[in-house]
């Protein structure tokens, strides 16, 4: 199975690569020091080094500028998350690399800061939450439900439904690290520690999903009665 590619940012005319990088430079700093709402095109272009109206002949307004940026980092990130897809090994290990990218990729500086701007936003801002969905979950989800239905087609796993066991495995992923890390609360990050959690999200997935394995069946309760 090939290796999962990098989609790419789209490309805009008369941009070149470094000036794209400098936008987005700026843009990631002044969103997560002042949020989505609190944030403006003027304090962008100050800080990436580029004129008001340069800023506007590429993005037309803030919010296509956080969706490119939403976008960018979607890219970068994502084929990371699944590099052990391409290579040849067994569901477990596949699934342990996947689960360890995932929670570091979750509790990255730039995925707190990203979350924290989508959650505060979306109901002032839905479109900013579709944009995140689109680009950075749904496109997630999509990648290993596809990976599950494979393995289903083959044999080796039995995953009735694809979609909704991408979620639960991500749910899993996000277990006792990610959601102290959103909240800023102590948590142990060390790379043992989210190894050990990646291994019980895998375990436990995989006695859900693994062809021969499901949930136990119940002893048939005795009566020491009779």
């Amino acid at each position: 199975m090939s290796a999962v590619q990098s989609p790419n940012v789209p490309d805009l005319p008369g941009i070149s690569s470094a000036k794209r990088r400098q936008i987005m430079d700026g843009a990631a700093r002044i969103f997560a020091e002042h949020g989505y709402e609190g944030a403006s095109m003027s304090q962008i272009a100050r800080d990436a080094g580029v004129s008001k109206g340069t800023l506007y002949n590429y993005y037309d307004s803030k919010a296509s500028l956080f969706a490119a940026f939403i976008e960018e980092c979607a890219c970068e990130k994502l084929p990371k998350l699944f590099e052990t897809i391409g290579e040849a090994q067994s569901p477990e290990a596949t699934l342990e690399g996947i689960a360890t990218a995932m929670i570091r990729l979750t509790t990255s500086p730039l995925s707190l800061m990203l979350n924290r701007i989508v959650v505060s936003e979306a109901a002032t801002f839905p479109h900013l939450a579709e944009t995140f969905w689109q680009v950075g979950p749904c496109k997630a989800i999509g990648i290993l439900s596809a990976w599950l239905q494979a393995r289903t087609s083959e044999g080796i796993l039995d995953v009735p439904d694809p979609e909704l066991a991408a979620e639960l495995f991500y749910a899993l992923c996000q277990t006792r690290i990610t959601w102290r890390k959103r909240l800023q609360l102590p948590v142990d990050s060390d790379p043992a520690h989210i190894a050990m959690i990646a291994r019980t999200v895998t375990r436990m997935f995989l006695n859900t999903f693994q062809v021969g394995k499901g949930p136990p069946v119940p002893e048939p309760v005795r009566d020491d009665r009779v």
